[in-house]
């Protein structure tokens, strides 16, 4: 993908992300499966037929989703027998336009660093100003043009 066209699906990301990000979807504690079929009025047995299991297999699913070992499969299942739509998301902890600057920050703050310590054993250092504009410039360079490079590990 081009690097205009990741700006541009960035863009579009968080603005779909930001009513996600915003909104209060915490899983509930008894989770969500029987959250709904308590709030109903449904039996375990009545959950576990209409998923077209066995009941211990329907305490399981709620079990699983509550520690956090439910497949997606197990809960579209029990989605369909509750007339539910599961909905499945990953929500950034912060806009992904804002993930990409400060990750081209601290590279560009890197290889500013590794210029500073070069200039110094020469004795021409830089004042801070100066390097701060030049962090600024080359982590907008590095957010426009990096790709992939940005996430590698050090």
């Amino acid at each position: 993908m081009r690097a205009q066209d990741r700006s541009t699906a960035r863009r579009q990301l968080d603005k779909r992300l930001n009513s996600i990000r915003n909104s209060d979807m915490a899983r509930p504690p008894r989770g969500w499966v029987k959250a709904i079929r308590a709030a109903l009025g449904m039996t375990m047995a009545q959950l576990a037929g209409r998923i077209g299991v066995v009941q211990s297999r329907a305490f399981d699913i709620e079990k699983a989703e509550i520690t956090g070992a439910i497949t997606l499969g197990s809960l579209a299942r029990a989605a369909r027998a509750l007339d539910c739509e599961l909905v499945y998301a990953l929500v950034p902890r912060k806009p992904l336009q804002e993930m990409v600057a400060e990750r081209a920050t601290v590279q560009a703050m890197n290889s500013v660093k590794e210029t500073r310590h070069t200039m110094a054993l020469e004795d021409q250092s830089v004042n801070e100003e100066d390097e701060r504009e030049q962090v600024k410039k080359l982590a907008k360079q590095i957010a426009e043009k990096a790709g992939s490079k940005l996430w590698q590990l050090p």
